[in-house]
């Protein structure tokens, strides 16, 4: 079992920055493939980056790619997600979620096993 707790959101003017951090305990996260996803009012969950702990492979999706940066830390089995130039329409509640990396990538929510329960991310205009 993986538990995951996120932190670190708030409301923020666009063009401004946040970083998330998706803080592991009950196993180490290198054994597994740690995802962001986000969801906005009225709106479907979506992927918005992965890394697959043990190689460091990253994946963004298109909206923001050159904005956000995945990363680990191992001594502190986080992951956090930095934010930049942020807009409007990253406003959403933004989850961390888990899954082994035994298992191929994913960037699909439904086929990760662990999540946690979701920091809000507001950002004005």
């Amino acid at each position: 079992q993986v538990q995951l707790v996120e932190s670190g959101g708030g409301l923020v003017q666009a063009g401004g920055s946040l970083r998330l951090s998706c803080a592991a305990s009950g196993r180490t996260l290198s054994s597994y493939t740690t995802g962001w996803f986000r969801q906005a009012p009225g709106k479907e969950r979506e992927f918005v980056a992965v890394i697959r702990w043990s190689y460091g492979i990253t994946y963004y999706a298109d909206s923001v790619k050159g904005r956000f940066t995945i990363s680990r830390d191992n001594a502190k089995n986080t992951v956090y997600l930095q934010m930049n130039s942020l807009k409007p329409e990253d406003t959403a509640v933004y989850n961390c979620a888990a899954r082994p990396s035994s298992k191929s990538m994913s960037w699909s929510y439904e086929e990760y096993d662990y999540w946690g329960q979701g920091t809000q991310v507001t950002v004005s205009s």
